[in-house]
């Protein structure tokens, strides 16, 4: 990412694993909301909960007229824009793309940010199946970094904390520990 001296800091959101493990340098975090847009369990991975073979589940984003998404927006200094999108476009590689989006503050301003969103026609897009379906194979996955229901139990936790409400994690979550 280029730097430009006009602008003062970037917000990324937060929907996924960067609201429990951001893992970048930012000055501060703000729950938000992206409307009309709805996290869902249909991107797979291939390179961190899950193989090429065995692929996991992750969650993305998908147009959802009505709905909502709520998450972290973390704000990052220009001195810090280089190193933070080499790292998170790295640890997106596997389908994702930066599309730029408005959020929605608790207090209603609105703030500018990027997302990492897998879009239905890349390579590691699995796409929809029942809720059942989907806790299996995020019970039977496992990658480089950690088990698929590691994920998924944090990302429901990490909800919890933030006073964030998500029926399709939620009951994946209840899926899950059922059967383990």
């Amino acid at each position: 990412m280029n730097r430009n001296t006009n602008i003062e800091s970037i917000w990324v959101f937060g929907y996924g694993s960067l609201i429990w493990k951001p893992d970048i340098t930012y000055t501060e975090c703000r729950r938000t909301r992206l409307i009309d847009w709805s996290r869902r369990f249909w991107q797979g991975s291939h390179d961190h909960r899950g193989t090429p073979d065995n692929p996991g589940r992750v969650v993305t984003l998908i147009p959802d007229p009505g709905s909502y998404c709520d998450g972290i927006a973390f704000e990052i200094n220009p001195e810090h824009f280089s190193n933070t999108f080499e790292s998170l476009d790295y640890r997106e590689k596997n389908g994702y793309e930066r599309h730029n989006v408005s959020l929605k503050c608790i207090d209603a301003t609105h703030l500018s940010a990027v997302v990492y969103i897998a879009t239905l026609d890349n390579f590691a897009w699995l796409g929809p199946e029942s809720d059942e379906t989907i806790a299996q194979q995020i019970i039977q996955s496992n990658g480089p970094s950690g088990s698929n229901t590691e994920y998924l139990l944090n990302l429901a936790n990490s909800l919890r904390e933030n006073k964030f409400h998500d029926d399709h994690v939620f009951e994946l979550e209840r899926l899950v520990l059922s059967t383990t």
